[in-house]
């Protein structure tokens, strides 16, 4: 009897209860450390796609899973650990009730850990309350950049991880009510506080995505935060069937069961124009987005067996199996008809001073070099997503960036009377 006890204690089912968390581990109870690697998994709602979640479990490399959830059981820990033939150290849920959960010592060691980390479904805004602002934040940020281990989520759990983010506070939100009135109570949102996962800047996601006709209030959650904070915003839903699993190197596959099904992920961005603001966003007012007809970009990809559709988030125009669509709003309706490519590193001011302007090389490395034959009033280096990134112009307008990440930029070049903007790839 006491090695039964014993066996069970150390390899499978244990159960740890106290007032604040309920903690269920199934596998071995000693840490490990493995090769893990970077990466993000969104997943659409429903049930999980076994080969999205194989792809995330992947990732970990033999070492131990954390799923974190605010209600439910461990109905993970049998599905990750012996379920889709993947040898995994363990996989431990807890059951977050309170903030004091949430910041355990017991679970916060657990979740620095971790070489993968899944946010169930449920109620985000018990994530928010439960997680933001505290230890919990900090630990998961720096799991996340620092240590660079895989996470993912679905429907709630997918919510939190943009850096901007339906908070759900006042409960859920449908298209009709936030087309109608972009700052009703429901449109309750966060922007750039909570959690920082790569390529998710300036960008809100959304789930049970065409299942719950959420395609307006998306549009309204990137109107909003051009409202809120200024930039061009993104976003990326999902269908409740589908995931997109996110590689280091930003190139998002989308996994489904097209044609069979109609499941799509759909990358959204605010039109790259000079005029990309909404025209009418205002309290208990309609709301009008439509910027001659393009004032969202969406490329729409089919998920399908294998993953092989694609969209790079490190420039936002690349893509392979889906199709551009253009989405605008008039007086509360929301449109959206087929479309093209934004082209968004081809922009330039009309009436600049092209020729006059030169930043060399193109692709870069260490080092940039700006010639111009007029005078430069302001040099502003951006990435893909709009963040301004700090520079300084040195002898010779020379740039350093050895810094820099791999990845697309657009570097403004202002004179008295005219900008000119210039894509550039970083190598």
């Amino acid at each position: 009897m006491e090695k039964t006890l014993l066996l069970i204690a150390l390899f499978l089912n244990v159960l740890v209860y106290s007032q604040n968390y309920t903690e269920y581990v199934t596998g071995s109870t000693s840490d490990i450390n493995t090769n893990h690697q970077a990466g993000i998994c969104l997943m659409g709602g429903a049930s999980e796609n076994d080969e999205a979640m194989v792809w995330f479990l992947n990732k970990a490399d033999g070492g131990d899973v954390v799923v974190l959830r605010s209600t439910g059981d461990d109905g993970y820990n049998d599905y990750f650990y012996s379920e889709l033939g993947v040898t995994l150290n363990s996989v431990t849920t807890f059951v977050i009730h309170n903030e004091t959960g949430a910041i355990d010592p017991v679970v916060l060691q657990k979740v620095a850990n971790a070489e993968a980390i899944w946010f169930a479904g449920g109620d985000q805004w018990d994530y928010v309350s439960y997680f933001k602002d505290n230890a919990m934040e900090t630990t998961l940020n720096e799991y996340i950049n620092v240590k660079q281990g895989v996470v993912g989520g679905t429907s709630a759990g997918m919510a939190i991880l943009g850096s901007s983010y339906f908070t759900a506070e006042y409960g859920t939100l449908d298209s009709p009510v936030a087309l109608s009135n972009p700052y009703h109570s429901r449109v309750a949102l966060g922007y750039n506080d909570f959690l920082e996962v790569p390529f998710m800047q300036n960008l809100i996601t959304d789930t049970h995505f065409a299942e719950r006709d959420r395609q307006g209030r998306i549009s309204v959650f990137l109107a909003r935060f051009i409202e809120d904070n200024g930039p061009r915003s993104f976003g990326i839903a999902c269908n409740e069937y589908t995931a997109v699993c996110v590689e280091p190197n930003g190139k998002a596959y989308v996994y489904g069961e097209y044609p069979d099904y109609p499941e799509f992920a759909y990358f959204l961005q605010t039109n790259c124009v000079l005029d990309y603001a909404p025209e009418t966003l205002e309290v208990g007012t309609p709301v009008t987005w439509n910027r001659s007809g393009e004032a969202i970009k969406v490329y729409k990809v089919p998920g399908t067996y294998g993953g092989p559709n694609y969209f790079d988030l490190s420039d936002w125009e690349t893509g392979s199996g889906g199709s551009w669509e253009n989405w605008f709003i008039d007086n509360g309706n929301l449109n959206m008809e087929a479309g093209d490519n934004p082209e968004c590193g081809q922009l330039e001011v009309p009436g600049s001073d092209s020729g006059l302007m030169r930043v060399y090389p193109n692709p870069f490395k260490n080092e940039l070099f700006l010639n111009s034959k007029l005078p430069v009033s302001d040099v502003s280096l951006f990435d893909v997503l709009g963040k301004e990134i700090k520079i300084e112009i040195q002898d010779n307008f020379r740039i350093e960036t050895s810094s820099l990440s791999t990845g697309t930029y657009i570097l403004k070049l202002r004179t008295e009377n005219s900008q000119q903007n210039f894509r550039l790839i970083k190598n």
